[in-house]
């Protein structure tokens, strides 16, 4: 078991932990949770001995192997995507050193034994070497040594680098994609212990829900952060709440915490209450009788007795985001409609890959329309298609009357300018809007005081979204086409995003990989495969009850 206790953990004048305990138990998944910069990375950083505490203890099983991902991708590069998994194989790749060296010596020991005047020293030995290669050999296999290379293939085609890929070089694939060898690395450690930052970023649905199998099938502990709602109710079984220098436990799923948070916190708030009117009992007691010389012992028991009181502290708030789109103009009640629609592209070697064909279907007003599909099935090109961004190699597309686009897309990110402010990245689109406008609307994105005047070039990803999502609110549209919105962002605010969704009174065409967000939004779906465009009415939930994939 891993054991945190009593930590004590301080920056400068900013305190992370003080006196907060965690426990991680031989096979539990946890779900690790709370505002950003409360020190949820640092337990990580903790446990893997990459940060010292103040004070307090930790405790960690000599022979666990702990597999970390992290955010931060390492160097990759003279390997194949293949090669670079298999070399990340940590303890497996010390056991299997240590076997061939056991191996050599029993080869050895075994030829000096042919002697029949070898000591009985020798026999000794070689039975130790037996004895030691049993062990490495039992570990080994328990760490799927001997399989390693097909639960690395398994690995890698479960997160979307399949066969034709194992042996690209590392360097030719893209960040998101390193991400993906990073993870693969990890699982393919088979550790005691897996701590993982944000495993499904950078991930879409289908490598998601391979993940998510993997996991509820893992045999080790697990301990999580996610911002992906579902993926963490249905793997892990216990939430540990990291805030206002604590480390608090939830025995549950993060649907039951959230729960459980809202009843420990109306609990918290009337023992606060109820403290407050004795000490302001007390506190007139004293004030009424402190020049009163036949009341001065009992004055000075109450003062004595509020002095040993423990204050019943509420913690600060977090701060979400907080906003509704405006009422868009009204426009035409047939919102889009394509005919026959498809797209083709040319590859590299000069020939043609279809995207997808005849895709024939209509976009009414107020529809709010998941667009899914499996990776690479041509979700982000039909939006941009809609959008204006990408024309069609055949087929007809139609805007109605009136319709006036919102486009957030997967590299929104990249057309802010890095050396504007957040300020005037808003101002710049609305220059119209008063100061106090702008003001207003950045704060609703958790953006106020001299916060509005920081450098795009030195946000955070996260940031980066919600000025884009602001770039959305600066203009009165009536169809948001929206690829991937939630990235970067936290449950709260993915949460805020959706509830503006619903009662946004426009149109919404959307592609994301967030399955709680689509399920209270979608009212219709459009699915792409195998070069299709297949049409659902309904719900989320409904499209995968009727597919069988509920």
């Amino acid at each position: 078991m891993i054991s945190l206790s009593d930590i004590h953990k301080q920056y400068g004048s900013k305190i992370l932990y003080k006196g907060a305990s965690l426990q991680v138990k031989p096979g539990e998944k946890i779900g690790l949770v709370g505002p950003n910069g409360a020190g949820k990375t640092s337990v990580f950083r903790i446990i893997m001995n990459e940060m010292g505490i103040d004070s307090g203890t930790v405790t960690i099983p000599d022979k666990w192997v702990i597999g970390y991902f992290s955010q931060e991708v390492g160097e990759m590069k003279g390997r194949s995507a293949l090669e670079e998994v298999l070399a990340g194989a940590g303890r497996i790749s010390v056991l299997a050193g240590e076997l061939k060296k056991l191996e050599e010596k029993l080869t050895t020991l075994t030829a000096q034994m042919e002697d029949e005047a070898a000591p009985e020293a020798l026999m000794d030995e070689m039975n130790q070497v037996i004895e030691k290669m049993g062990d490495v050999q039992l570990e080994f296999e328990s760490r799927g040594g001997y399989d390693l290379e097909s639960r690395a293939k398994e690995i890698l085609t479960g997160l979307g680098i399949g066969p034709d890929d194992y042996n690209r070089p590392v360097e030719s694939f893209s960040g998101g994609w390193k991400m993906r060898i990073e993870l693969s690395k990890i699982l393919a450690l088979k550790p005691d212990v897996l701590l993982m930052d944000e495993p499904t970023n950078h991930l879409d649905l289908e490598s998601i829900e391979w993940l998510e199998a993997w996991l509820k099938s893992f045999k080790g502990s697990l301990v999580m952060t996610s911002h992906d709602r579902e993926f963490m109710n249905r793997i892990v079984s216990r939430i540990v709440e990291v805030a206002n220098q604590a480390i608090t436990s939830y025995s549950g799923d993060y649907d039951f915490y959230e729960r459980e948070r809202e009843i420990r916190k109306e609990q918290l708030l009337a023992q606060h209450r109820k403290q407050q009117d004795m000490l302001a009992k007390e506190e007139e007691f004293i004030a009424r009788f402190a020049a009163r010389a036949s009341h001065a012992a009992q004055v000075q028991s109450r003062i004595k007795k509020l002095e040993k009181i423990d204050r019943v502290e509420i913690p600060v708030e977090e701060k979400t985001m907080s906003f509704e789109f405006p009422v868009p103009p009204r426009g035409g009640n047939d919102v889009v409609r394509f005919k026959e629609l498809g797209k083709t592209w040319e590859r590299e070697d000069g020939g043609i890959k279809l995207v997808f064909e005849n895709a024939t279907g209509l976009v009414k007003r107020l529809d709010k329309v998941a667009v899914v599909g499996v990776n690479g099935a041509g979700k982000s090109t039909f939006l941009k298609m809609v959008a204006g961004q990408t024309g069609a190699s055949e087929g007809d597309l139609q805007l109605g009357a009136g319709i006036n686009i919102g486009y957030f897309s997967q590299h929104a990110l990249e057309v802010l300018n890095p050396n504007k402010t957040i300020f005037d990245e808003i101002h710049d689109r609305i220059p119209e809007a008063t100061i106090g406008y702008v003001r207003n609307l950045l704060g609703a994105f958790l953006f106020s005081g001299d916060d509005v005047y920081k450098r795009i070039a030195v946000l955070s990803g996260g940031e980066k979204s919600r000025v884009v999502l602001a770039t959305l609110l600066a203009k009165p549209n009536n169809l948001l086409i929206l690829d991937e919105p939630t990235n970067h962002l936290d449950i709260r605010s993915r949460e805020m995003l959706m509830n503006a969704i619903k009662l946004f009174e426009g149109t919404v065409l959307l592609v994301s990989h967030d399955r709680h967000f689509l399920k209270q939004i979608t009212t219709k779906v459009f699915e792409l495969g195998k070069g299709e465009m297949h049409i659902y009415e309904g719900t989320y939930s409904e499209y995968l009850s009727r597919r069988g994939l509920a």
